[in-house]
């Protein structure tokens, strides 16, 4: 607690203490982290809460005014629908009590009737007058159905019973959607009839494609069983069985939050018919529904995101500022006590050379010695079976010596050119040396390293050594970058008052962001195998050989490092 309470007292002082016990190269990240995180829990998280809060305030605000427009539709729509049906009974009804029985029977008479039924109120199909027995009695329509007996007919028990009827949509002996209005009249002396209409469920469709409801939107009549009694786009044909359940009954238009069986989360808002066996349910997904509050999430979150952005733009400035000097600082001196490491290495390395050629040397020349005379010997003796076998081994051997050599004599010279030295220097000369070191390498990996010299190439002056570890480095990298059996082409030729050298590799080349920092001390893309530190002393050697050095890099292409000399002599060369 104590700790805690020194930290918040003095939080830098604090930060600092916990990062100087962290290596270099992550403290400044460190101590970067720690002072956003302290920022971050003083000013984000009141913030965060409050757009937290907001957020879901907002979301139950937009569900309910999302809800309530849908909620009035399907109750309007509803009313429409109850119109329709009530309007239709009460016509019925009206004919069956304002005619006898007699006039009713008269078919012609009916057909009269009939005829203004249709011309007043759409979606009647035909009408028929049926007696207390069940036997329809006369009938105006397209169906022949005088004489038909529907005693035993559900509807007429109902309607019996009930005294009016609305079926359901059912196919019937018509063999199309249609819904029977059925109104039984009793007279004085307690005879009764029955009249009945049957409706075209056309009607139906009507005023459900009056809700004028989005494309990807539904909207569809159910009877209690769950039978669809109009046509819906997603759930089922007419007279199908509903793919989800019936939703609870209520006496008022509710909405519901679901899935449907498409997987889709969607709005279902449902009402329920006073006087007849009908539930009218509207569908909306939620994603369709939702867009403008979408759009507004989005520019919430966009102006949240602004204002912390604001808020830190200032420290983080200030603290990059800090930081990065401290850091090029520690770098700098870093890389010089790396260079003059660097150099010792090559130092010992140039003298371990020497040593080893010097040593090689003398065994090479008693081999070399021995095989000469091996060769004169087989000279002066006759021809034997095996003389020309043995003497093409000798000679293989001589060759061998040849070769090591001149390993050993590139070695010597790399070694008596550690100490800077200017003189008059044959660039092209220099390029072959070097690209010779690696010829085994290359040879081994089936890399084709071509060497493009201009045969007129002026000399120049310069500092051989490091002019050969620029070229070395150079070297190695396009052998590191190319794979097995890769190509590898360096160029020399004279522009203007310069010499200019490009050493071109078709290997696995650069992103933007590599090239901008190739030069850097400690920057490497060859992880746990590079120092980072070639190409930075390179760059160096050639900027006090008073050159310059470019780059041209593109991914899965290759890349193209070219260097630019002086033909003259700078005074400043050391």
């Amino acid at each position: 607690m104590l700790r805690l309470a020194n930290i918040l007292k003095h939080p830098l002082r604090g930060l600092q203490s916990d990062v100087d016990e962290v290596e270099a190269p992550v403290r400044y990240a460190l101590l970067r982290r720690k002072i956003f995180a302290l920022m971050a829990a003083a000013m984000l998280i009141p913030l965060l809460a409050m757009g937290v809060l907001n957020y879901y305030e907002h979301q139950s605000t937009m569900a309910r005014e999302i809800q309530n427009p849908l909620r009035v539709l399907v109750n309007k729509a509803k009313n429409s629908f109850e119109l329709f049906l009530t309007e239709r009974s009460s016509t019925v009804s009206l004919i069956a009590s304002a005619y006898t029985y007699d006039e009713l029977a008269d078919e012609q008479k009916l057909a009269r009737i009939f005829s203004v039924m249709k011309k007043e109120f759409k979606g009647f199909v035909d009408l028929g007058l049926i007696d207390e027995n069940g036997t329809q009695v006369s009938y105006v329509g397209p169906y022949a159905l005088t004489g038909k007996n529907y005693a035993e007919q559900r509807w007429f028990q109902e309607v019996r019973l009930k005294g009016k009827y609305v079926s359901d949509v059912f196919m019937g002996f018509r063999k199309f959607p249609h819904v029977i209005v059925a109104v039984q009249h009793m007279t004085e002396d307690g005879r009764t009839w029955i009249l009945r209409a049957t409706l075209d469920t056309h009607q139906f469709e009507r005023i459900i494609a009056s809700m004028s409801l989005e494309p990807d939107a539904d909207a569809f009549l159910v009877n209690g069983q769950g039978i669809l009694q109009t046509s819906s786009n997603n759930y089922g044909k007419v007279l199908e069985k509903m793919t989800f359940p019936i939703p609870p009954q209520t006496y008022e238009p509710a909405v519901l939050t679901m899935v449907d069986p498409l997987k889709r989360e969607i709005y279902l808002a449902y009402a329920y018919f006073a006087e007849a066996d009908f539930t009218l349910i509207a569908v909306k997904p939620q994603g369709s529904v939702l867009k403008t509050w979408y759009t507004v999430r989005g520019d919430l979150l966009f102006i949240f995101a602004l204002g912390v952005v604001a808020v830190f733009v200032a420290a983080y400035r200030v603290t990059d500022v800090l930081i990065g000097r401290m850091k090029e600082s520690e770098e700098r001196r870093e890389m010089a006590l790396r260079q003059v490491e660097h150099s010792q290495k090559l130092s010992s390395i140039g003298r371990l050379a020497a040593g080893v050629a010097h040593e090689i040397n003398n065994p090479l020349a008693i081999i070399n010695e021995k095989a000469g005379l091996m060769k004169d010997i087989l000279d002066r003796e006759a021809d034997f079976p095996a003389k020309g076998k043995i003497d093409a081994q000798v000679e293989s051997v001589l060759r061998a010596v040849e070769r090591c050599r001149g390993i050993t004599h590139r070695m010597l010279g790399f070694a008596r050119r550690m100490d800077v030295s200017i003189e008059d220097l044959d660039v092209g000369e220099i390029i072959k040396e070097t690209a010779g070191f690696l010829s085994n390498e290359a040879m081994h990996r089936k890399v084709d390293v071509r060497l493009e010299i201009d045969p007129e190439l002026p000399r120049i002056h310069s500092d051989r050594s490091q002019l050969q570890q620029v070229f070395l480095n150079l070297f190695n990298n396009a052998l590191a970058a190319v794979a097995d059996g890769g190509r590898i082409v360096a160029t020399a030729r004279e522009i203007a008052d310069n010499v200019e050298i490009t050493v071109r590799d078709n290997g696995c080349g650069m992103a933007d962001d590599t090239l901008k920092h190739i030069f850097e001390p400690f920057f490497t893309t060859k992880k746990g195998k590079g120092t980072g530190l070639g190409l930075s002393i390179t760059y160096g050697i050639i900027k006090r050989l008073g050159g310059d050095i470019a780059v041209e890099s593109e991914q899965g292409v290759g890349t193209t490092l070219t260097i630019t000399l002086p033909k003259g002599q700078r005074e400043t060369m050391a």
